[in-house]
């Protein structure tokens, strides 16, 4: 039996999901003796065109990051969903939308229109906006990707066999990944791979007194007792709500949970923002609708705070003042 072929792949991404597969250390020897890195943009000179010509599952395992933001993404999607025998959403952008699909809270117009003419660094006098196709004389026209209207999840576009939460995803849980294909030894499809059971609350080493909230805070406004639950310190920590893996990597260095790693519970498409209302409904001090409308007031950004990782793939798809519905994100 030959080497396995594996193919790394990035759509709307930031490179730091390829980093964590270099983050299984010593275990790198055994993957270049198990496997073929066949197409990975960043690393190895693989063309489009290479890989449409390949048969239909002739990757054993792509690793697919990155949320579909272009329709150059949805290519790329479909064609690796075509020949790759394992397709693994991999990471939180690739898995719910990640830290791009934050851009579902407004309309594409909108955040053209705020990066290209009217923050306070751009100095755009003509107005001048990206094209998807420039001619440039002499025969020679550039082209680049059309943006789609909303971003989007992997599993929106195409079927995905499993999912490998985080932002990154931790070395350790790569490894498990990458051990089990080379083993053969997979789950069934739809499984939530290198992640925990639990709560990244049960893996926290900080200390839960059951306090009541009376003021929310965000983390530069308070030098926090490291001891001590951050939640109960009036800081947003997602931790009740977010699924175990990551060994609370945040919140064992006073920063508080920020969800990248999913919805904890039996579904992986379970809405942590819904999960944490609850949550935060039961540690407020009692009172006055008015006096509790008020402190949830002060949560700054309630969606990119509550669905930081995963607005496309939460029951909101977008924000409510972004014009369409749920249906646009299927």
């Amino acid at each position: 039996m030959g080497k396995l072929k594996i193919a790394v792949y990035w759509a709307a991404s930031c490179g730091g999901c390829e980093i964590s597969v270099l983050e299984i250390h010593h275990h790198i020897t055994q993957l270049m003796d198990a496997a073929d890195l066949v197409f990975c943009p960043c690393l190895v000179d693989t063309k489009y065109a290479d890989v449409e010509a390949m048969d239909d599952d002739a990757i054993d395992l792509c690793l697919f990051n990155g949320a579909i933001r272009t329709e150059e993404n949805v290519h790329l999607a479909e064609l690796l969903r075509r020949t790759s025998k394992t397709l693994v959403a991999f990471g939180a952008c690739a898995s719910a939308g990640g830290i791009p699909g934050i851009a579902n809270a407004s309309t594409l117009e909108a955040l053209m229109e705020r990066v290209y003419l009217t923050t306070p660094s751009t100095d755009n006098p003509d107005g001048v906006m990206p094209q998807p196709s420039t001619d440039m004389g002499e025969g020679v026209r550039l082209t680049l990707p059309k943006l789609l209207p909303m971003v989007k999840a992997l599993h929106h576009v195409v079927p995905v066999d499993y999912t490998v939460p985080g932002c990154p995803p931790e070395g350790k849980q790569v490894w498990r990944v990458i051990e089990a294909v080379v083993s053969g030894d997979l789950p069934p499809p739809g499984a939530v791979l290198g992640a925990g059971d639990r709560t990244v609350c049960d893996e926290c080493r900080l200390e839960k007194r059951d306090t009541k909230i009376t003021a929310f805070v965000r983390p530069h406004e308070l030098i926090p007792d490291n001891t001590t639950c951050l939640l109960e310190q009036g800081m947003v920590c997602m931790g009740p709500a977010t699924r175990s893996g990551c060994d609370a990597r945040c919140p064992d260095v006073n920063m508080p949970c920020r969800g990248c790693y999913g919805p904890a519970g039996d579904g992986f498409n379970e809405d942590a923002g819904l999960k944490m209302i609850g949550v935060l409904g039961g540690l407020l001090e009692p009172g006055n609708e008015d006096a509790l409308r008020s402190l949830m007031d002060e949560i700054a950004d309630p969606v990119g705070t509550l669905y930081r990782f995963g607005l496309p793939g939460s029951m909101l798809g977008r924000a409510a003042q972004a014009p369409g519905n749920r249906d646009d994100a299927e």
